[in-house]
């Protein structure tokens, strides 16, 4: 089994495709964070940032330490992102950390059929993309990471951006992904309710009717979306409580949005009980 201590791994070692240097921002990473009394469930986790940053304190490594403390292996994504990088550099890099961790499920002590992705914010909409966009890897190739399957188990959405319409896009996260000028047919593509289809991961949404960054319509359109494609679906919006606020720890009320989603893990089975 890999270490039980927090470590770093490179996704592509020698050098991720389509990278523009060598520095720390061209370079995918995955933050491993095993867990203690480990459940057999990881989860793939991809802060917020606009696609312009990343928020990796309280959107990445406090909920890889409470991923961990429920049973859940936790893998915190460093991608790719503006102004060095757009699409398709940020879903690559979400796709070959699935990969990662499906391929190395067995030295990882997890189950290669309970990995999920976790995204906040412009990390909601890179996780809502891989859980739109996936495939079940290329038999033929020649590095084993790629031959693994990138379709998450499934997906945690807090606050995402989903749509890239207006008026409820966040138009710094569309215009860092794909550009001012993108044409209606790729705001289109982006708008990732439109995306789902039957094969999309059962999905738990969380977000604040007071966001005022994010409308929480964003998780609407999704939530529909999953209902229209008759996919598994559980969606909690809390009235109070503004954009980015992680795990809500100093709010007494909003901080209970976690235990709803701890009870979905655990009754959709991805905790190791039966569904």
């Amino acid at each position: 089994m890999i270490s039980g201590e927090v470590h770093e791994v490179v996704l592509w070692p020698g050098g991720a495709p389509g990278a523009i240097g060598q520095e720390a921002a061209d370079t995918p990473l995955l933050k491993v964070y095993p867990a203690n009394n480990a459940n057999g469930a990881a989860v793939v986790v991809c802060p917020g940032g606009g696609y312009g940053g990343l928020a990796d304190d309280h959107e990445g490594v406090q909920i890889a330490r409470w991923l961990n403390s429920i049973g859940v292996t936790a893998l915190q994504l460093r991608y790719r992102h503006a102004p060095r990088y757009g699409h398709p550099a940020p879903l690559a890099d979400a796709q070959r950390a699935l990969r990662w961790t499906r391929a190395n499920a067995a030295e990882l002590g997890i189950d290669a059929q309970r990995i999920g992705i976790w995204g906040f914010s412009a990390g909601g909409h890179l996780a809502s993309s891989a859980g739109t966009r996936f495939d079940a890897g290329d038999a033929k190739a020649s590095d084993p990471i790629e031959r693994a399957n990138c379709r998450p188990d499934f997906l945690i959405l807090s606050y995402p951006v989903i749509t890239f319409h207006e008026p409820h896009a966040h138009l710094g996260s569309r215009y860092n992904l794909i550009g001012k000028d993108a044409v209606p047919e790729t705001v289109a593509e982006f708008s990732n309710e439109s995306q789902v289809t039957a094969s999309t991961p059962p999905t738990f949404l969380f977000h604040t009717d007071a966001d005022a960054a994010v409308p929480p319509e964003n998780s609407v359109l999704f939530y529909m979306a999953l209902r229209r494609a008759g996919v598994p679906a559980e969606l909690h919006i809390y009235e109070r409580g503004s954009h980015g606020v992680g795990l809500a720890l100093a709010d007494p009320v909003l901080s209970t949005w976690t235990q709803r989603l701890r009870d979905w893990m655990e009754q959709r089975g991805f905790l190791g009980s039966a569904a």
